[in-house]
């Protein structure tokens, strides 16, 4: 049969349905709105993210699912304002300071829907290397996209752009999609399940008044969704007892004999990871997850001293991390917030008492901005000195764990499936948070076109069943091996960074295992989803080996005393 005719015969299908609803429609129902304001919609988006825009540009892309786009009534709803988005136009060399890593699958992804034409790609950065060590020990673990590239691939292993930028050309490109009807500063109030029309397909109530009946409703409303709890899905996780700083930072660019900003940098410190983003040749994005009040201190001083803390938190050893952390809570703690003058001072006096070289690249207290001459040996080791923050872009924000228990509803809550961070939040420090939700919307829309085609029901849970048996066990590995990293990092006693430490520059060395490493994490553009699943299965099976071989070392518990205990049965949780 041709796609002409099966498609045809889907639409058939699907307008059956709809006249059947229509016709149940004219019953008295006892129901607080009145009839004639409920919309009969066949696909509801709530949630105007990258997710949900996404999503709907996927369904509605006329070139990657022509049969979606003729047969599909498609609403998506958002409570922000989309069009201050639309019209986001910042000054040049001034960068958001939300920023997100696409990787090569998640590029393709985004072209093969027409969406990545209307990003500007001059806001983004290719990521070409990786640079990550322990914070303690100075085990250092080198990635680099060469690695990986094959004939016709990218030479970057990811992309590095602002949220709002991606947002504006998802917008962008369903502006040239009338079939999609977008309420924007619109929230949902409440969702009930139809019990007298359409076999108990959802309502949705909005503030404007109007209530929306939707064969299929998709949460992509972020953490606190309200999808999830009208499906009453059930999700575990915990609170991370960690803050994230994000700031856009300006430094020089790099010399004339340095390679171009395009690496990305990230310290594990035991307080939590620093990670320095590319964002063009003189901005750098920084996210920097620490303890919560930590994080309250620094950024309750002066901008100079935060900058001074980012600079001495890629270089300075653990030690003096440890005393300067103390002395900004202690200061902030008195009310006295501590000075960029005073915070220079001890650097400078730390920098020295470590006999670190005042050339060397490790040397930040007196800021060296020109980069004339021929660079210190150790010159890409680290980053380049932060010199200003822009104004504005300090920010924090908890890190939690969280996943659903099943990505589709059942029961009372049928016709819902969640994608996102609906479905799953994850610590930033492996920055694949917004490639998992974009690999959510690709497979859900793909489910949705094959159940159209073969005249199925796009919400039945038949349809959805294949969307949640691909993506819930890879996005669980994947969140699993960044929770088991982060614990493991999460501790100077001795014995596990010994432990760790092995296992880093022992996989430093094996090209092949890192290579692996990186088509898991979206490098590798081709067969993407089988080659992300079993990547990252390998990846986390690497990290519990690890957790496991420090877990054997239980017998030094009596040596080093219940800490050491206590901190083993944390991380092999």
């Amino acid at each position: 049969m041709s796609l002409t005719a099966t498609t045809t015969n889907a639409r058939s299908a699907g307008l059956t349905v709809l006249k059947s609803c229509l016709g149940g429609s004219k019953r008295r129902r006892v129901s607080t709105y009145s009839e004639s304001n409920v919309i009969e919609r066949d696909i509801v988006i709530v949630g105007g993210g990258p997710a949900g825009l996404a999503l709907a540009s996927a369904l509605e892309e006329a070139g990657s699912f022509p049969s979606v786009r003729k047969s599909m009534k498609i609403t998506l709803i958002e409570g922000g304002d989309l069009n201050k988005i639309k019209a986001w136009n910042p000054a040049p060399g001034s960068f958001s300071n939300r920023v997100s890593s696409l990787t090569n699958a998640s590029q393709i992804f985004l072209r093969s829907i027409g969406s990545w034409e209307n990003v500007e790609e001059s806001r983004t950065c290719s990521v070409e290397e990786m640079q990550v060590w322990d914070g303690v020990s100075d085990a250092r673990i080198e990635f680099c996209a060469s690695d990986v590239v094959s004939a016709g691939s990218s030479p970057s292993m990811a992309r590095l752009t602002e949220n709002l930028n991606l947002q504006r050309g998802l917008l962008r490109q369903l502006d040239s999609m009338p079939e999609v009807e977008i309420h924007q500063r619109t929230k949902v109030t409440s969702i009930e399940t139809d019990v007298t029309n359409c076999s108990g397909w959802p309502l949705i109530h909005l503030d404007n008044q109007k209530v929306l009946r939707a064969r299929l409703l998709v949460g992509a409303d972020g953490f606190n969704s309200p999808v999830r709890a009208f499906a009453k899905i059930p999700s575990f996780g915990w609170a991370y007892n960690t803050q994230a700083i994000v700031a856009t930072m300006n430094h020089p660019p790099r010399g004339a004999y340095e390679g171009p900003n395009t690496t990305c940098y990230q310290r594990f410190l035991p307080t939590g990871p620093i990670a320095f983003l590319p964002l063009s040749p003189t901005v750098s994005s920084l996210v920097w997850s620490t303890k919560p009040p930590l994080a309250a201190a620094l950024l309750a001083c002066e901008p100079d001293v935060l900058i001074g803390m980012i600079n001495a938190a890629f270089r300075l050893p653990n030690v003096s991390m440890k005393y300067l952390h103390k002395r900004i809570l202690d200061a902030h703690a008195s009310g006295k917030p501590i000075s960029p003058k005073e915070i220079r001072e001890e650097i400078h006096w730390r920098e020295q008492a470590h006999a670190i070289d005042q050339t060397s690249s490790y040397a930040s207290a007196l800021r060296k901005t020109d980069n004339l001459g021929i660079p210190p040996t150790d010159s890409e080791c680290v980053p380049p000195l932060v010199t200003e923050l822009q104004s504005g872009s300090m920010a924090s924000f908890p890190l939690r764990f969280n996943h659903a228990e099943s990505y589709i509803g059942e029961g009372a809550g049928a016709r819902t499936v969640l994608v996102g961070d609906a479905a799953h939040t994850i610590h930033p420090l492996a920055g694949q948070g917004l490639n998992l939700g974009l690999a959510d919307v690709e497979c859900l829309a793909r489910c949705i076109q094959e159940s159209l085609l073969t005249g199925g029901d796009i919400g039945s849970y038949t349809a959805l069943l294949p969307y949640a048996q691909e993506r819930y066990f890879s996005n669980h590995a994947i969140m699993s091996a960044t929770d088991k990293l982060h614990k493991l990092y999460a501790t100077d006693i001795q014995p596990i960074v010994w432990a760790r430490s092995v296992g880093v520059e022992v996989l430093n060395e094996l090209d092949s295992v890192k290579a692996a490493i990186m088509m898991a994490a979206g490098a590798q553009e081709k067969n993407q989803t089988r080659a992300t699943s079993a990547g990252w299965n390998f990846a986390g099976d690497v990290v519990e080996t690890v957790a496991t071989t420090v877990k054997t070392a239980g017998f030094l518990k009596d040596v080093v005393g219940n800490a050491l205990g206590s901190v083993l049965k944390k991380i092999s949780i």
